[in-house]
């Protein structure tokens, strides 16, 4: 076995006085409350089947006359889950000559790690929407949010629940265009992004910046615009930390893991945005 957790790889932690530990900062999981969600029942398969009901039309029709049949019809989309995870062992010479709790940081650290993968395959997503604003050539700025937004009210996308995901260094461009680097904010909303970095809701879609957003060329980031039902999520087995006992080795064995699935359930309901930050 390789990769075990011993005295020689968490040496920094046997001074004879330790501070509190310290954790490479990493973005919370974000994504994941953005799109719909599914929690599969188990033992009942390994595919979630999403029905998607088409759009009907009504029509005028004279009195007294028969109305004619309106045929109804669905398609579906398929979420088949698969598993994640990691896994280390921590040995006990290990974990008592340590002044840090070992067992409780690193179930952190896999619980991060699995919040940041489920986010990566969403944002993974965003490049599959067949509607793009920008070609990666381009800032992205707040008339590229509203085309995108215009683009979904063109295919009926209802109001509520829509959401802009780009990554910080796009914000970057997206909050400048908001502001007046020589005057005064031109509104509120620009006033509110030069005080503490909010961005805020641009003609009713809420904008985050999150570092996991899907990046093309060297300083071209993808983010999407997107309603929560364009995209879905389904979860048979959450994020789960476990611990094993291995005697043998007189160490404990720490495994993270989480059984899910992700898919696009709508390309109408999403816009991508191809951007290049000005920054990179």
């Amino acid at each position: 076995m390789a990769n075990e957790t011993t005295s020689t790889t968490l040496d920094d932690l046997l001074a004879p006085m330790v501070a509190e530990a310290l954790f490479v900062a990493s973005e919370k999981s974000i994504l994941r409350g953005l799109v719909r969600n599914y929690k599969m029942p188990k033992r009942t398969g390994k595919t979630v089947q999403v029905p998607i009901y088409g759009n009907v039309t009504a029509a005028a029709v004279a009195e007294a006359t028969d109305l004619t049949n309106t045929a109804v019809s669905t398609s579906k989309v398929d979420l088949t889950v698969s598993e994640v995870g990691l896994m280390t062992t921590v040995t006990d010479f290990a974990r008592n000559t340590s002044a840090s709790d070992v067992i409780s940081d690193v179930g952190r650290l896999f619980g991060e790690a699995i919040a940041r993968k489920i986010d990566l395959d969403i944002s993974a997503l965003f490049d599959t929407f067949s509607t793009e604003v920008g070609d990666g050539t381009a800032v992205t700025n707040a008339a590229s949010v509203f085309e995108a937004i215009a683009n979904l009210k063109a295919n009926s996308v209802p109001s509520g629940d829509l959401a802009c995901v780009v990554h910080p260094m796009i914000a970057y461009d997206l909050k400048s265009s908001l502001t007046s680097t020589f005057g005064a904010p031109a509104s509120q909303l620009g006033n509110q992004a030069m005080r503490d970095g909010y961005i805020g809701s641009l003609g009713g879609c809420n904008v985050y910046e999150h570092n996991m957003a899907n990046t093309g060329n060297v300083g071209d980031f993808k983010g999407a615009v997107f309603h929560r039902d364009a995209l879905g999520l389904a979860v048979l087995e959450d994020i789960k930390i476990e611990s094993q006992r291995d005697a043998s080795m007189r160490a404990t064995e720490l495994v993270g893991s989480a059984t899910y699935a992700v898919g696009k359930l709508h390309d109408s309901y999403g816009v991508e945005l191809h951007g290049d930050s000005t920054i990179l």
